[in-house]
């Protein structure tokens, strides 16, 4: 991965926590990181050039007005006063290149000197064993602390360890071998029409993250949250939210325009495009 960094800017050494998406349904991974970034008024340090992930470009995500000012497909900002930096990705990976975009990214991370990355992605609904008939939204978890992916200071948040992770499984050691760059063996490949429905979790992009991290050496955490494909502004609402309570900050600290701090991200006044004219009615 090659990087163009913006002229007078600089990677800082004080934002040593990463927070960036894995995309995948409903797009809240992404959502929630274009929140994070408006508001905590991060500045846009450099832009990412990576082969595997298709370009795209569009008009300032952030504003307060669009002025032109290009976004691109993968970018990184950081804020200095949080302590936090984030990559934005705003375009899908080409199909048969995760692990290599994983590969790249994490080499990237940590030659930038980056510590912590909080990866932030949505899991199917359909998928989902069992149905949580609570109000709240449950938040799910992955951590490089323990060998099983659990956490006991997560656990503190209510949060709940991902069952299906399990790195003694055939397609989690696939993963594995694959992002150390060894071959794969006959029991490691398996049968596609056998697939389980950890395998499901396991080909999903986030698991390529967590896993190209972990085998880096850095510490990497996935907050994670079910929905279905809609209006998914109140899940990336609350999977922001988890970012903050991950680590120790609240969004009335952003002290943003919106509610509880939020700063609404310019772009997303476009995301449904404009109300009906109410005069048809």
């Amino acid at each position: 991965m090659e990087y163009a960094v913006v002229e007078g800017e600089s990677f800082s050494p004080s934002c040593s926590t990463l927070i960036m998406p894995a995309l995948s349904i409903g797009n809240v991974g992404q959502l929630a990181v274009d929140l994070l970034i408006s508001s905590a008024r991060a500045k846009r340090v450099a832009y990412l050039d990576e082969p595997s992930v298709l370009p795209c470009a569009g008009n300032d995500a952030f504003g307060p007005d669009a002025v032109g000012d290009l976004a691109l497909a993968l970018e990184a900002y950081e804020s200095t006063y949080h302590r936090l930096a984030f990559i934005q990705q705003r375009s899908p990976v080409i199909t048969g290149m995760a692990v290599s975009f994983a590969k790249n990214v994490a080499d990237f991370i940590s030659s930038i000197g980056k510590e912590h990355i909080i990866i932030l992605s949505s899991l199917d609904s359909g998928r989902r064993r069992v149905i949580d008939a609570s109000s709240n939204m449950q938040v799910y978890y992955l951590s490089s602390c323990k060998e099983d992916g659990s956490d006991p200071e997560y656990e503190k948040l209510g949060w709940k360890k991902l069952e299906e992770y399990d790195p003694t499984q055939p397609q989690w050691k696939c993963l594995d071998s694959l992002l150390a760059g060894d071959g794969l063996s006959e029991d490691m490949v398996g049968d596609s029409d056998e697939m389980t429905i950890n395998d499901y979790y396991a080909s999903l992009p986030f698991a390529a993250l967590f896993s190209a991290c972990k085998a880096k050496g850095l510490k990497v955490s996935c907050v994670l949250c079910y929905c279905s494909e809609g209006d998914n502004m109140p899940e990336s609402f609350q999977l922001a939210e988890a970012a903050c309570k991950l680590l120790g900050q609240g969004p009335e600290q952003f002290h943003g325009n919106g509610s509880n701090g939020w700063t609404i991200p310019l772009s997303w006044k476009s995301v449904y495009g404009p109300p009906p004219d109410m005069s048809i009615f």
